[in-house]
């Protein structure tokens, strides 16, 4: 095989814009109900204005950005319905993923797990936080690719994207890293004995607490994200 065909092609202009928007919204530098031009990210991103079109298109299909007539582009608000329903859905999916996971944990993808956990984040360093939540999605991914359900994996990859951006904006307040690499060591620790009761629920626990910490950031008296 030669080496031109083993290579991976590059992105294309949309894919770039695309990656490149997403993270932008996901660590809140493009703010909820921020409005945006097309011809304002286009030259932002050094790109042309079908590329960005393209990529507001497909982003407003993940519901990260609406249409505005006339006003170009709105990041979506964070609502706290949206928040409820984020993590309701987690809480439905999460659980039950762990649960078939358990057991099934090999020596290579516990080392994984464990290097994911060990990851913090200072929360008045904007990239810091976002590797730490990287991290985090990676963890949380992984274990559902171990319950053996490509479409459950997916699902929650997509999930676990808007959670981001939610979480973005509740770790600002405060340094959960000591707390959240101690949740993911019980839950590895659940999931390397095969205890699928424990893996559920410490599971379960979790991502509860995540809601509340989201919701107690969000709904504090000088927060202005949420409606």
């Amino acid at each position: 095989m030669s080496l031109l065909m083993t290579l991976e092609p590059p992105p294309s202009l949309t894919d770039r814009a695309v990656a490149q928007l997403r993270r932008d919204i996901l660590a809140a530098r493009l703010a909820p109900g921020e409005t945006v031009s097309e011809g304002a990210i286009a030259a932002h991103l050094e790109l042309g204005k079908a590329p960005v079109r393209a990529a507001l298109a497909r982003l407003a299909e993940e519901g990260l950005v609406t249409a505005v007539p006339r006003r170009g582009w709105m990041v979506s608000l964070v609502t706290i319905r949206d928040i409820h329903e984020v993590f309701d859905l987690r809480l439905m999916l999460e659980p039950e993923a762990a649960r078939r996971a358990a057991g099934r944990v090999d020596a290579q993808m516990l080392a994984r797990l464990d290097a994911v956990c060990a990851e913090g984040y200072d929360c008045s360093d904007e990239e810091s936080a976002m590797c730490f939540l990287a991290a985090n999605k990676a963890f949380h991914v992984a274990i559902a690719d171990l319950a053996g359900n490509g479409r459950l994996a997916r699902q929650l990859d997509r999930l676990l994207d808007e959670s981001t951006r939610m979480l973005v904006l509740g770790l600002r307040p405060r340094d959960r890293t000591g707390e959240m690499a101690h949740e993911h060591h019980a839950l590895v620790e659940a999931l390397a004995l095969g205890r699928a009761e424990d893996a559920g629920r410490i599971m379960h626990e979790q991502v509860s607490a995540s809601r509340q910490m989201v919701l107690a950031a969000l709904t504090a008296p000088d927060a202005r994200t949420v409606l």
